[in-house]
């Protein structure tokens, strides 16, 4: 690492053009190709995937995206000459406009289904010639003006679908804006220095970027979600402000130690640098869990992810320290400066709050640690409500359009009729399809079916479908409990005697079966990531109880983080407040990417902690000294990194997407959780309580482990004495050492 960034140094304006370069050139890579997003939830081998598959190889006309187009008069009914004529011409010019396939009304037959009983409301179905990622906004925000412009007194129109939704997408890139600017502040703050606080937002911002541009290309090779550009830039602002912002500490650290900038630079990259090559490690680990899962819509979440992760950390190891050798002292204030050059370097010790904060926990750890988890604890009490379903417009925001025209249908014409199963099978003869026919029948009579549609079949009658509305809206438990019925009760019955295979698709089939196999694996999952996050904190600390303690404190802020998500989510507690819609129940791929995420953010603020208490461990052998200043010298810049990564989490919610909201709001309790509870409170408090416990690892495994190295190369020699002999034993040779005093000799 000190070669690495010896190099940077001295090749400044070489590794300067070379990141400049990398992110032009994928950039316009990405603008010449174009995105290739793919929300794709098909899990291969389940009953709503077949379903699909049929669909789309019998009746390509329905791969379209179909949107809906609602009216509701407050007088009189949509019978009405004036209102029939009004959309009549409304939806005729809707099916002249470009990448508009077809639109079918309900004016065509005089007892159309798509009139509600009670005449007031009325919806036709639009018909995009793409799927709803192909469509272009355009050709959307066009079809919405069109009908937008028939509303007028007595008559209201709204719209509903995947393609209405991409106009209400928000533009620009304001919650990016909002937590750069945030963190700038913190940064300017924490530093006092205009030059120093630029440069972890330089770093982040070319890092990210270049990785957006990557993730847009990879769209292309692999499915990609289209949420997975902003999820990968969520976390790149994040880790990567934080990361430059723990080595741009470190370096101001060397300078007021009287060291050259190239000194402090290199000094910085190959102790804080190392951590934070670790963390990122780690980080990614959690992150590539998801490929175990073997499902194609998360291995592009977890690999987009990832390959943000890599290049925010490459930043902090080359472009930072380029950029720290061309502001030079500049990286200290001028009252800094002006002291240096006037008394010389002075020791840096730990003072104020956070000195007095890491006496009273050596003083109190017994109660302060219980409260520590009687706060997480609490907090994660929501978790066990947790239910995973179809968050659909339903959900949007209030005073939305699509929003409006999903209550319309639910209150003209049942909940149900925003979300249809479709249940399709091959035919393969006349008996097959005298009982297809007569399966509409069976079906009515099913607890908790509204309705079911003619059977439809393709030009050569080798496959049919017909759809049923559930008496209840998609996202609810009953429709799921639907679902179950109709697969292991009443299509079974139905298909007794005959050759039929009927699957169950739609929207709640296909997220059911999604949510079922990912509950499935989750065990498997989360297994592998913990244990690899605590082989690598095992092989780097040299100790079974760092890596044990590490994964109880990252399963309560995961814990914790989903109980607060649950609330405002699930519960409804402030989402309407917050924009974020009304209460739903929580997307089923959410949880093994927030595990993964958590998980291995959690990690970070455990190894820059813990990192720099080995350290004073390996120099005094006093555990009691070492959790001390460990705490005493880390809180203050791990409590800026988190306001930091706060900021920027929450500053997501503005995005108005509920999806990247929920990631917004679960990733910023937890690390306000594991920042301000978890690692400066309970963390310390264990350590304390479990004395030279701590750092315990039996001779045999010690010896059979391999060396990786995350202290600084100066303590590798203290390192080697503690290895050779009883702790206790190199702790009294290492306490006669004539050492100067200082305040973090003071104990609790």
């Amino acid at each position: 690492m000190a070669a690495l960034a010896r190099w940077c140094v001295a090749r400044r304006l070489v590794v300067v053009l070379l990141w400049l370069l990398a992110l032009g050139g994928t950039a316009t890579a990405a603008a010449l190709a174009g995105s290739a997003y793919s929300n794709d939830y098909g899990v291969p081998d389940t009953g709503s995937d077949r379903a699909a598959r049929l669909l789309a190889t019998g009746f390509p006309g329905l791969r379209g995206d179909a949107d809906t187009v609602v009216w509701r008069t407050t007088e009189g009914t949509v019978r009405a000459p004036d209102v029939e004529q009004t959309m009549t011409r409304a939806l005729d010019s809707i099916a002249d406009l470009p990448g508009v396939a077809s639109v079918t009304g309900p004016y065509d037959e005089p007892d159309s289904e798509l009139i509600s009983e009670d005449s007031r409301t009325a919806y036709a179905v639009v018909t995009f010639a793409a799927e709803t990622p192909d469509v272009d906004p355009a050709e959307a925000r066009a079809v919405v003006r069109t009908a937008e412009a028939a509303a007028g007194d007595g008559l209201r129109v709204e719209l509903g679908g995947g393609a209405v939704a991409l106009t209400q997408a928000p533009g620009g890139h304001l919650a990016e804006v909002v937590g750069v600017s945030v963190a700038a502040v913190v940064l300017f703050l924490a530093f006092g220095s205009l030059a120093a606080s630029l440069l972890p937002i330089a770093t982040a911002l070319v890092s990210v970027g270049t990785a957006y541009a990557g993730i847009t290309l990879l769209g292309h090779a692999m499915t990609v979600a289209d949420f997975a550009p902003m999820l990968g830039t969520l976390i790149g602002l994040g880790v990567g402000i934080d990361y430059a912002l723990f080595i741009v500490t470190r370096h101001r650290r060397g300078l007021k130690q009287g060291l050259t900038v190239p000194e402090a630079a290199e000094r910085a990259v190959a102790t804080t640098g190392r951590a934070v090559v670790f963390a990122g490690a780690t980080v990614c680990i959690a992150l590539l869990g998801m490929l175990i899962l073997r499902l194609s819509f998360l291995n592009g979440v977890a690999v987009a992810a990832s390959l943000t992760v890599v290049l925010t950390v490459a930043a902090s190891v080359t472009l930072l320290p380029a950029l720290l050798a061309y502001i030079g002292p500049r990286a200290l204030t001028r009252g800094e400066r002006r002291r240096l050059a006037a008394h010389g370097p002075r020791p840096e010790l730990p003072t104020g709050f956070a000195a007095r904060w890491s006496a009273l926990v050596e003083r109190r750890p017994k109660l302060l640690g219980a409260l520590a988890l009687a706060v997480v604890t609490v907090l994660a009490l929501p978790t066990l409500s947790l239910r995973l379903g179809t968050s659909d417009q339903g959900n949007d925001p209030r005073g939305s359009t699509t929003r409006a025209a999903y209550e319309l249908l639910a209150e003209g014409f049942g909940p149900g009729v925003n979300g249809p199963l479709t249940l399709v099978t091959k035919v393969r003869d006349a008996e097959d399809r005298l009982a297809l026919d007569g399966l509409g029948a069976t079906l009515r009579t099913t607890e908790g079916v509204s309705s079911v549609t003619p059977v439809t079949y393709d030009a050569g009658g080798d496959a049919g479908y017909l759809a049923v509305v559930p008496e209840s809206a998609p996202q609810s438990e009953a429709t799921s409990d639907l679902v179950h019925r109709l697969r292991t009760e009443a299509l079974p019955r139905a298909e007794a005697g005959t050759s039929l295979d009927v699957h169950v698709g739609g929207v709640t089939a296909g997220h059911d079966d999604f949510a079922g196999v990912i509950v499935g694996k989750l065990p498997l999952f989360v297994g592998v990531v913990v244990g690899l996050g605590c082989l690598l904190l095992l092989l780097a600390f040299r100790s079974v109880g760092i890596p044990l303690k590490a994964a109880a404190m990252n399963v309560f802020a995961v814990a914790a983080s989903f109980g607060i998500v649950v609330a405002v989510f699930q519960w409804g507690w402030g989402s309407d407040l917050l924009g974020l819609g009304s209460a739903g129940p929580i997307e089923p791929f959410l949880p093994v990417i927030m595990v993964s995420v958590l998980f291995g953010l959690s990690m970070d603020y455990q190894v820059f902690l813990v990192s720099r208490m080995y350290e004073e461990w390996l120099e005094t052998g006093d555990n009691r000294r070492a959790v001390r200043v460990g705490l005493a010298e880390t809180s203050r810049v791990i409590n800026s990194a988190a306001v930091i990564m706060i900021s920027v989490f929450l500053a997501f919610v503005l995005s108005g997407d509920r999806v990247i909201a929920m990631f917004g709001i679960a990733l910023a309790a937890a690390v306000a959780l594991d920042a301000f509870v978890l690692r400066t409170l309970l963390v310390p408090a264990l350590m304390h309580l479990l004395g030279r416990a701590n750092w315990w690892l039996p001779r045999r495994l010690d010896a059979a482990l391999p060396r990786i190295s995350i202290e600084p190369p100066e303590c590798r020699a203290a390192h080697e004495r503690l290895a050779a002999g009883p702790a206790a034993d190199v702790a009294d040779g290492l306490a006669r050492e004539e050492r100067p005093s200082d305040v973090r000799d003071t104990t609790g």
